[in-house]
């Protein structure tokens, strides 16, 4: 990771004081602000219980919906079905970047399940993978307008899940789901 990016995250994680909770709200802000976003959620997972929740999440104005919950939840069944980035996610793909929700490739984003559930224009669908398996989705987002991810913003989404990923593992596990 790019040191000079992300410093505050960058040493935390890499001091192996820091617990996830400790890192993770500070990770969503910074995240946040770096790349200009008007949201960042945390959503974690267990990939053999198919139970996730959202314990984190930064809204840069309190006009943009948190997304918070509290409690563990069964994912939908038909989730995978309904939504082509979780489905993409839960065959560890790449992150995907997605800068109009509107005009995106239907095979990729479901433009109405996106309106539905989330309300944003434009997003990053980050995998957080550990050994085959789908253990979070790190989602940064902009609402009413496109966004063009550069490449600068690109790295630091694949630094930033590369040395979270462990550390979403450790949370689920703690949880004993």
């Amino acid at each position: 990771m790019n040191d000079s990016i992300l410093p505050e995250i960058q040493d935390q994680i890499s001091s192996h004081k820091q617990t996830p909770e400790a890192i993770f709200p500070l990770l969503m802000r910074a995240v946040g602000e770096n790349l200009n976003c008007d949201r960042v959620f945390l959503y974690l997972r267990h990939p053999e219980t198919q139970t996730g929740k959202v314990p984190y999440c930064w809204c840069r104005k309190s006009k943009y919906p948190d997304v918070t919950t509290v409690e563990w939840k069964k994912e939908p069944a038909s989730l995978a079905q309904e939504d082509p980035l979780f489905a993409a996610a839960l065959r560890t793909e790449p992150s995907i970047f997605v800068e109009d929700v509107e005009t995106a490739n239907p095979e990729i984003v479901n433009k109405d399940f996106e309106a539905k559930e989330f309300g944003h224009r434009a997003l990053i669908h980050a995998h957080l993978c550990s050994d085959g398996l789908l253990w979070g989705v790190l989602q940064p987002c902009v609402f009413d307008r496109p966004r063009v991810w550069t490449y600068v913003d690109r790295e630091l989404i694949a630094a930033v899940t590369k040395k979270i990923a462990p550390l979403a593992v450790a949370y689920v596990t703690a949880a004993q789901l």
